[in-house]
């Protein structure tokens, strides 16, 4: 393996950081919620034009929902049959309205750096443009015999299934990796990729029942409500921490007036897990609630029942042996670099979800940052907005760039 000189990978890293963080700042200027398709479109031609200056061509895919902007694709061609993917998304969780209401906005404050998108995936995309910027110039012969394919998912936050088949479609059999950029976990002084991350399914319960006065003729009557209080008592005992299942109750409703028994009521929430087989257990538990229930009329024991609705899956992405090699190659880049990397399983989802079975996996190759998704901030300072930290783009970009070069045996 050639050898490369780290003081002049840093400092070339180094004097490339301003020009990052200026794409950056553009890009968070951007409202790119999800649902504001003219604001990720204005982002993804900017991505383009972000990426073509290192001689990438675009190609737009139209989401399966209207509602969602295209899909973006940027590719680099190259002469050796090899390829590596790299996987970022456009979109953010903040809608126009409340970056006005909160101030929510680019604000440099020391080492951070506040803004929607800046931790949660833009610095992210700003990383893959310096990773590349430093492999070209460092071993730009290995640069240009790599086939470069660039994906961003317009509608990330709700996890758009049909972004998974777009990468999956456009993988070759050289793709040697997907590399994600989502933020970096911390432990310490340790930065942390990530090897696996929970599957999950959101749900919906409805339980019906019959109507009735509430006065005049209330054993006649089955309550939606209580049954659904029953059934939701048993959805909550389903969670199992040793195991690592989650069963969450998020939103509940029912009934029209206080003088009607209810006849009907609805509760919708999620679960998650890491194993596969774990994950197959919740589900068929949770489906195996289904039926009649206890809650029964009085007046002539007809039953209320129970209705389990599967609203939407991710596969669970278990550790597995083509992300543990990445995982070795990271560490060791690391150690190369006189940075601490080490790895973890983490609870949310990423496109990751879709790909570990195509192609090996890791995930959590972004800058690091906090607060996520979050865009209030308090007097006290208990409360503070996502940010990015701005120390942590040089490290990491090192570690990626002797990473691949690792990958690519260089």
């Amino acid at each position: 393996m050639e050898r490369i000189d780290l003081d002049s990978l840093k400092g070339w890293l180094e004097g490339r950081l301003p020009a990052a963080l200026a794409i950056l700042e553009r890009m968070v200027s951007i409202n790119s919620f999800t649902e504001n398709r003219d604001g990720v479109r204005e982002l993804a031609e900017l991505t383009r034009r972000t990426f073509s200056d290192l001689g990438f061509t675009s190609e737009s895919v139209p989401s399966v929902n209207p509602r969602f902007g295209d899909h973006l694709i940027c590719t680099r061609p190259g002469s050796s049959g090899r390829s590596i993917a790299m996987i970022s998304h456009l979109d953010t969780v903040f809608p126009p309205e409340e970056e006005v209401q909160n101030h929510f906005r680019w604000q440099p404050d020391g080492d951070r750096i506040y803004g929607p998108g800046t931790q949660d995936i833009k610095g992210g995309t700003a990383m893959m443009w310096l990773v590349l910027g430093a492999l070209r110039a460092t071993r730009p012969e290995l640069f240009d015999s790599i086939t470069w394919k660039l994906f961003w998912n317009s509608s990330e936050e709700t996890l758009s299934q049909d972004f998974g088949e777009v990468c999956r479609s456009r993988f070759d059999p050289g793709t040697l990796a997907a590399l994600v950029f989502e933020a970096e976990g911390r432990l310490g002084e340790d930065r942390l990729v990530v090897a696996a991350r929970k599957g999950r399914a959101t749900w919906r319960i409805t339980a019906r029942g019959r109507g009735a006065h509430a006065g005049g003729k209330h054993r006649q009557g089955a309550n939606a409500i209580v049954q659904l209080a029953t059934t939701l008592q048993k959805v909550a005992a389903l969670t199992d921490h040793p195991n690592e299942l989650t069963f969450n109750v998020g939103r509940v409703e029912g009934g029209t007036v206080a003088n009607r028994v209810p006849h009907e009521a609805r509760a919708e929430g999620e679960f998650r897990a890491f194993s596969p087989e774990v994950y197959a257990r919740g589900m068929a538990a949770l489906k195996g609630l289904a039926g009649p229930g206890e809650v029964r009329s009085l007046a002539d024991r007809f039953p209320c029942s129970v209705e389990v609705e599967i609203l939407s899956e991710s596969r669970p992405w278990p550790r597995n042996p083509g992300t543990d090699r990445l995982v070795e190659l990271w560490e060791s880049a690391g150690e190369q670099a006189g940075v601490r990397v080490g790895s973890h399983e983490r609870g949310g989802l990423s496109d990751g979800n879709m790909l570990w079975d195509a192609v090996p996996t890791i995930d959590g190759l972004g800058p690091w940052g906090d607060n996520d998704h979050c865009s209030e901030r308090s007097a006290d300072g208990q409360k503070v907005p996502e940010y990015v930290d701005v120390t942590s783009f040089v490290p990491k970009a090192m570690v990626n760039t002797l990473a691949i070069l690792r990958l690519l045996g260089s």
